[in-house]
C-alpha cells in the first residue's frame, strides 16, 4: 500500500516517479538534466552525490566557464518544476560540504533499494525457511534491466550490470532451495517470471526441469519447441549450445508410464491432415534429424544435400528486418513447403532464412527445386528474390 507522503521512484526498466499515488512522470525516456539530476540523486538519497561528480555526470565535457554555476542553475530548474509537480513546498535539494542531499522531509521509497535489501538480508539470514522468502521476495522485486533505456549513461551502466548480477545469484540460491525441497510448481512458477523479466539468459531451463519433475512430459516437450522458436523469431538469434545441450539432457530424463506399442506408435504419428508438403520443424529437432541422417549415411546409398534460402532484395543483398520481411518469409516458407517433398525437413533458420534438407535427391533436383520454388514465390515486378546455397551432406565419423 502507498503511503500517500512518500515519492515512489521507479528504476528497474524505465524511470518513474510518483507522489503517493499520484504519478509524476515516467514511462518514456527524456534526455533532460532534471531527469538525470533526479536518477542519480534519489539513487543515492542515503550518501548524497558530490558537487563535481555531479558536475561530471550532468554536463560531461561541455565548454562551459563556470560550472558551478551552470549546476546551480539545472539545481534551482529543478526545484521550481518539482513544486509546480505538486510536491510540499520545501527545499528539495541541500549542498552541505560540497555534497548535495535530497530532503529528508519527503521519504523516498526506490524500487531498486528495497530489491537490494532483500538481497543483502537473505544473503545474511541463517533459517533456510526465512533466507527462501527473502530470495524470493528479491527476485519478484526485480522488474527488469535498471535505467534500461539509459545503458550508455556509464553510472547507469554499472548499476544495471551489478543489479542483474545480485538478481542472477537471487535465482540460483532460490532454485538450489526449491530443488532441495522438490517444490517444483514454485520452481515453474520462478523459472516463468525470471524468463520473463531477464529474457534470453537461459533461464527456461528452470520451467523445463520443473515440468520434468513434475512428470509433464508432453508440455516439457512441447515448451523445449516453442523456446527454440521463440529465441528466432524474437531475436533472430538460436538457442545458445549450452542451453541446447542441457535442455537435451533433460529431455533423457523423462520417463513415461508402460504403454503397448501399438499405442506408443500411434502417439508418434502426425494426424493426417497435417501430412502436407516438407516436414516443418524446429531447429533442434532439425539438428537432431540431420545428424541421424548423417550416421545413417555410413551405410550408403542416400545421396542427401543441404539447401540454404536466404531472401535478398532487389541488389542481391539480405533484405533488412521489417514487416515486407515478415510478410515475404511467410510466402517464401509455404513456396518451400509446396515445392519439396513430404520426406525432406524445412527449418526457419533466422529472419528471411530456411534450411531445407532434401533426402535421396541428386545434385541436378536441387535445381529442379530451386525454380519450383522460385515459380511459387517470385511474381511479375518482384525485386526481392531468393539466394541459394546447397551442399551436400558428408558422413563424419
Amino acid at each position: 500500500m502507498k503511503h500517500p507522503d512518500t515519492l515512489y521512484v521507479q528504476m528497474f526498466e524505465s524511470f518513474q516517479l510518483s507522489y503517493g499515488k499520484k504519478p509524476l512522470m515516467g514511462g518514456t525516456r527524456r534526455d533532460t538534466y532534471f531527469s538525470s539530476l533526479m536518477q542519480i540523486l534519489l539513487h543515492n538519497a542515503k550518501t548524497g552525490v558530490s558537487r563535481d561528480y555531479l558536475e561530471d555526470v550532468l554536463l560531461g565535457d561541455r565548454d562551459i566557464e563556470n560550472r558551478h554555476q551552470a549546476l546551480q542553475t539545472i539545481i534551482y530548474k529543478a526545484k521550481r518544476k518539482l513544486k509546480n509537480m505538486g510536491l510540499p513546498d520545501v527545499n528539495y535539494i541541500a549542498l552541505e560540504n560540497g555534497i548535495y542531499h535530497w530532503t529528508p522531509m519527503i521519504p523516498i521509497e526506490e524500487d531498486a533499494a528495497v530489491f537490494e535489501d532483500y538481497y543483502m538480508r537473505a544473503c545474511e539470514a541463517e533459517d533456510e525457511e526465512e533466507k527462501l522468502a527473502l530470495y524470493q521476495c528479491a527476485c519478484y522485486a526485480y522488474k527488469g534491466e535498471f535505467l534500461s533505456t539509459y545503458a550508455s549513461v556509464l553510472w547507469a551502466g554499472a548499476e544495471a550490470r551489478r543489479y542483474r548480477e545480485m538478481f542472477a545469484s537471487c535465482v540460483y540460491q532460490t532454485a538450489s532451495i526449491l530443488r532441495r525441497r522438490q517444490d517444483w510448481e514454485e520452481l515453474e512458477k520462478l523459472g516463468t517470471y525470471v524468463t520473463k523479466t531477464d529474457p534470453f539468459a537461459d533461464w527456461e531451463l528452470l520451467t523445463m526441469e520443473a515440468l520434468i519433475q513434475s512428470g509433464r512430459y508432453e508440455e516439457a516437450r512441447q515448451f523445449y519447441a516453442d523456446t527454440a522458436d521463440s529465441y528466432l523469431t524474437e531475436r533472430g538469434i538460436h538457442p545458445t549450445e549450452k542451453m541446447m545441450r542441457m535442455m537435451e539432457e533433460l529431455g533423457r530424463k523423462m520417463k513415461y508410464s508402460y504403454e503397448v506399442l501399438d499405442q506408443i506408435q500411434n502417439n508418434l504419428m502426425e494426424e493426417p491432415e497435417d501430412i502436407q508438403g516438407g516436414y516443418e520443424c524446429s531447429y533442434p529437432i532439425f539438428r537432431g534429424v540431420y545428424q541421424v541422417i548423417n550416421r545413417m549415411m555410413e551405410r550408403g546409398g542416400q545421396s542427401v544435400y543441404l539447401m540454404l534460402c536466404t531472401l535478398v532484395d532487389g541488389k542481391g543483398n539480405p533484405m533488412k528486418e521489417g514487416k515486407r520481411q515478415e510478410e515475404l518469409s511467410l510466402r517464401l516458407k509455404d513456396a518451400i513447403q509446396k515445392s519439396v517433398r513430404h520426406g525432406d525437413i524445412i527449418n526457419q533458420y533466422g529472419r528471411g532464412q530456411f534450411l531445407v534438407l532434401l533426402i535421396n535427391t541428386t545434385r541436378e533436383n536441387c535445381g529442379i527445386i530451386e525454380r519450383r520454388i522460385n515459380q511459387r514465390f517470385v511474381s511479375e515486378g518482384q525485386r526481392t528474390g531468393v539466394r541459394y546455397h546447397v551442399n551436400s551432406v558428408i558422413c563424419q565419423t
